[in-house]
């Protein structure tokens, strides 16, 4: 494993396309779901233990090497919402162009070509921490990580909340991280041999019901 690999893929500068979406965050907040940290940590809790899970396994499983074309159908089983779907594809795209760039690799170049409008983020996640050198734990990481930070940074920007409450928030929510983390392993373990319908379902109905909704909106900050 490179610790240095894992530092440039989970860092939020890399150009990836995150920091346009929001996770959930601007309708949350426009809701008053969303008004101060104490609010902005449970709803980034929420996220992680759903939408974040099912994000890890997938990220764990791809770069554990299983097909990636099932695992974006399962990606897709698993996204109910078109807006959600399509922001997916988006995100993946852009992370596979930053990742073609950063870590040329056949599995790479071999995924772009079988979904030129782009698989889903976890997917390519993992395929990109395979060929970064990096483990599907690693991978779970990170596709963990992400689907906090976005929320609580852009918070950040959507309420003028304080960057120490946000990254307080991020720092409380460590432990779970690695707890999801390890889950999210586990289920790419169990999907060796069962398939990928051995991989987490979470729902969060309530995020899928608001990102439909924003992506209607005529004017936003975010793109999701």
């Amino acid at each position: 494993m490179s610790l240095a690999a894992l530092l440039v893929l989970a860092d939020g500068r890399f150009p990836a396309g995150g920091h346009a979406h929001s996770g959930g965050a601007e309708a949350a907040c426009a809701a008053g779901r969303i008004h101060d940290a104490a609010t902005l940590e449970e709803f980034c809790r929420g996220r992680l233990h759903t939408a974040g899970l099912v994000a890890a396994a997938l990220a764990a499983a791809a770069a554990d090497g299983l097909d990636p074309a099932a695992l974006d159908e399962a990606a897709d089983a698993r996204t109910p919402v078109p807006a959600l779907r399509a922001t997916a594809r988006r995100l993946g795209r852009q992370l596979m162009r930053a990742a073609r760039a950063t870590w040329p690799a056949a599995e790479l170049d071999a995924l772009a070509a079988a979904f030129p409008r782009g698989a889903h983020q976890p997917v390519v996640l993992g395929v990109t921490a395979r060929a970064a050198g990096l483990g599907p734990l690693d991978a779970a990481h990170v596709a963990a990580y992400e689907s906090v930070s976005g929320p609580a940074t852009a918070t950040v920007r959507l309420l003028g909340l304080d960057p120490f409450q946000a990254s307080g928030v991020l720092a409380r929510l460590a432990p779970e991280l690695d707890s999801v983390s390890r889950r999210a392993r586990q289920a790419a373990l169990r999907a060796r041999a069962d398939g990928p319908q051995a991989l987490p379902a979470a729902s969060s109905p309530l995020l899928d019901i608001a990102a439909q909704a924003h992506a209607d909106w005529p004017v936003r900050l975010f793109a999701s």
